[in-house]
């Protein structure tokens, strides 16, 4: 098995999922950008992305498709199938992780990948990030236990990845079980072992960006 991956990337949740399975898998490195859209790399993700993961014949570069491939193929008890009394939270928790990556998206773009003052709009970033905003309220009035299903399950880690790229835009500490939630998933050795190494290149070089005056 293969992961395709860049530091900070969307591709760390399914790196933190491979390190909370134990699986044995390779780790192929790339630098976020221009590398990512080599002719040998885009045989296996025609849109230049990570993450992308090799299975034997199974190639897949959705990382939302690459939980659910992860969890039913080799952590049912990180799955929730058809049937479960919790399958539609599973789901709805698997897809909302991608709500929550499109405004963080959008900030990214905004505050790192445009690299000219005169390129970012700081009404478009103070607008995501009232959306953002929202969506955490979403998630701080819906959890209820230590984790999303009470238990630990994949969506932990693409929700939990969110939660990691969000702090740098707006400060989870208005979010009381939230910062909580966040704090016990970031205790857990698997995302440890899923951080960036010290001095190694990453998207997100401040532990917070403001939203400059307009």
């Amino acid at each position: 098995m293969i992961l395709h991956h860049c530091h900070q990337a969307r591709s760390m949740r399914s790196l933190w999922l491979l390190h909370e399975i134990g699986v044995p898998f390779e780790l192929q490195l790339h630098e976020f950008g221009p590398a990512l859209h080599q002719p040998e790399y885009l045989r296996y993700s025609g849109a230049g992305r990570v993450p992308c993961l090799i299975d034997g014949d199974v190639v897949l570069s959705e990382s939302g498709a690459i939980t659910e491939y992860l969890c039913a193929t080799y952590a049912p008890h990180f799955w929730r199938k058809h049937g479960d009394a919790d399958w539609p939270k599973w789901l709805q928790y698997l897809h909302f992780a991608e709500t929550m990556g499109a405004h963080v998206a959008s900030l990214t773009q905004q505050h790192i990948v445009l690299f000219k003052d005169e390129m970012r709009s700081p009404v478009l970033m103070k607008l995501e990030r009232k959306r953002l905003e929202k969506v955490l309220g979403v998630l701080e009035n819906a959890l209820a236990g230590e984790y999303l299903l009470g238990d630990f399950s994949g969506v932990d880690t693409n929700i939990g990845y969110g939660l990691y790229i969000a702090q740098h835009f707006t400060p989870l500490a208005e979010f009381p079980k939230l910062a909580a939630y966040f704090d016990r998933l970031k205790s857990r050795a698997a995302f440890q072992k899923s951080l960036p190494p010290k001095g190694a290149a990453v998207i997100y070089r401040k532990g917070f960006y403001e939203v400059p005056d307009a």
